[in-house]
């Protein structure tokens, strides 16, 4: 996976996600918006045709980048578990 940072601030990020349209997009921008210290977090596609998502990230008062952090750590946490769920459940 690639990024391309189009512009980082203490409480503004703007990215650009290569090659990923829709599915780590929209789950990430999901979880960011749990964080209650999030004011704004949404994605782009410039064109229907485009494979890239350009990423905005706006938060209170945490740094956006920390916020930013924590969603892929508990993302990271959650699919682990469902993975080993889904294993218990194939047995």
């Amino acid at each position: 996976m690639e990024l391309e940072v189009l512009k980082s601030e203490k409480n503004f990020l703007e990215f650009v996600i290569k090659e990923e349209r829709h599915s780590l997009p929209n789950l990430l921008k999901s979880k960011l918006l749990e964080n209650p210290d999030v004011s704004f977090a949404a994605y782009q596609l410039k064109h229907p045709m485009d494979k890239n998502s350009v990423f905005v990230l706006r938060t209170k008062s945490k740094p956006a980048s920390k916020a930013l952090s924590e969603a892929c750590n508990s993302l990271a946490e959650e699919l682990s578990s469902f993975e080993k769920a889904l294993k218990k459940a194939l047995k």
